[in-house]
């Protein structure tokens, strides 16, 4: 409930203005003042809104935790404004190109929770909720603190500018239709989990959960790209250059995507030798369950028209409709077949959320080829569906599936794949 809540106080309280900074970083003369302009608003907001809260006693623990203890609610509100900080001061180190503080600040805090719990357990420390939401804050709290030291140049600069307010309106003009389409992209990716709460039971709940842990691995890829694909695309759009590689991009990711699909579906038998016979439908729900990361880092290549030509309102809509399509899978589906229903209902969700976006950057923007794209997709995603629903019952022919489809993939992007062997092979060459 307390990641959940932190993720949705940022996206509701940054006022999109989070996005609009990364959109204007480019072109913007005074980047601290623009840097300014994007957290102040949001950050008033937040601050009032916990004073507030923590005015009425534990109820904002209360709330979230069912435990009304106002130390509990000091420690969610430090949380929270803490975690609203950091995500303003880690986009300056993305738009400044600052990868090495950007992953080691992302590491640190994991690393922080990790040895605050490992001395818990060394100590004998109790096991109860105000530990472990104590070790929460203090790794989130580092990690701000962290951005802030990495990041002083920028916002003392932007502490002694003027707020430009017809800027300022500028920026809420675009970032706020976003904050709409945030609530239900938030929804897409969460409310899985709530149907499966109130439709299904606990146990269903878990399988679910851990097929979703299992396909995290794909969300390296998300993270990865979608801190450098922005950054860069805004640049090559300011300086009027390099947007004739975004197709060459989405050819690579796209072969990632469809090999991704494929050795999940070939592979995905591994997950059993690291779960109890209970867990076992892990194996079939997990290739569903990566279509979110993999289908939406897709999506980041075909939506740049988008951004460039700052209509995030269609960005809202490609949202607001994929989620609303989730909500009905969802409801029909996990009555059905319970956590593999979850899954399959979100995966197909998330290809119409990325051909959407794909379809409204094109009508913004210009056209771009999409036939492989759309075929490889649908492929992947209807054996995707197909595993995960009757999966065990087709054993054989999933396997012989699946090899058709890398088969398939190997012919299609053969200049990709020799491509990267290339340059691979020269530079280790040159490391000879």
């Amino acid at each position: 409930m307390l990641q959940v809540t932190l993720g949705f106080s940022i996206l509701l309280f940054s006022l999109g203005l989070d996005q609009s900074y990364v959109r204007e970083f480019h072109e913007a003369d005074n980047k601290p003042a623009l840097f300014k302009r994007a957290m102040l608003p949001g950050l008033v907001l937040l601050v009032v809104t916990v004073l507030v809260l923590l005015s009425l006693g534990g109820k904002l623990a209360g709330w979230l935790f069912d435990v009304p203890a106002w130390h509990l609610s000091v420690l969610v509100a430090v949380a929270l404004v803490a975690s609203y900080l950091s995500r303003f001061l880690s986009l300056v180190l993305r738009m400044n190109e600052r990868g090495l503080a950007f992953s080691m600040s992302q590491l640190l805090p994991k690393l922080l929770m990790l040895a605050i719990i490992g001395g818990y357990v060394a100590v004998g420390a109790d096991k109860d909720l105000t530990n472990l939401v104590l070790a929460n804050t203090a790794a989130i709290t580092f990690v701000c603190a962290i951005y802030g030291w990495n990041t002083r140049a920028e916002w003392l600069a932007g502490v002694r500018t003027k707020l430009d307010l017809d800027q300022l309106k500028s920026m809420l003009r675009f970032g706020l239709p976003l904050i709409l389409g945030g609530l239900a992209f938030w929804g897409l990716t969460a409310i899985d989990k709530v149907f499966l709460r109130t439709l299904a039971s606990f146990e269903e709940l878990g399988v679910y959960s851990v097929a979703v842990s299992f396909a995290a691995a794909a969300t390296i890829l998300q993270s990865v790209f979608s801190t450098v694909w922005a950054p860069t695309v805004y640049k090559w759009a300011s300086a009027g250059t390099g947007l004739e590689n975004v197709h060459k991009v989405s050819r690579y990711i796209l072969a990632l995507v469809v090999l991704g699909f494929a050795l999940a579906g070939l592979l995905s038998w591994v997950v059993t030798f690291f779960l109890p016979a209970n867990y076992a439908a892990v194996r079939w729900i997990v290739v569903s369950c990566i279509g979110y990361p993999l289908l939406y880092t897709l999506s980041e290549t075909t939506v740049v028209g988008i951004g460039i030509s700052r209509r995030s309102s269609f960005s809202m809509l490609a949202a607001i409709t994929a989620f609303a399509i989730n909500l009905v899978g969802n409801w029909w589906l996990i009555p059905l077949f319970g956590a593999a229903g979850a899954a399959v209902s979100t995966c197909v969700s998330f290809w119409v959320f990325f051909f959407l976006r794909t379809e409204f950057s094109i009508y913004l923007w210009k056209p771009m080829p999409r036939l492989v794209l759309y075929a490889f997709t649908l492929v992947s995603v209807a054996g995707a569906v197909v595993f995960t629903l009757w999966g065990e019952a087709l054993k054989g022919w999933m396997v012989g599936y699946w090899l058709v489809v890398l088969a398939a993939w190997a012919v299609v992007f053969r200049g990709e794949v020799l491509e990267v062997v290339g340059f691979v092979w020269r530079r280790q060459q040159l490391r000879a």
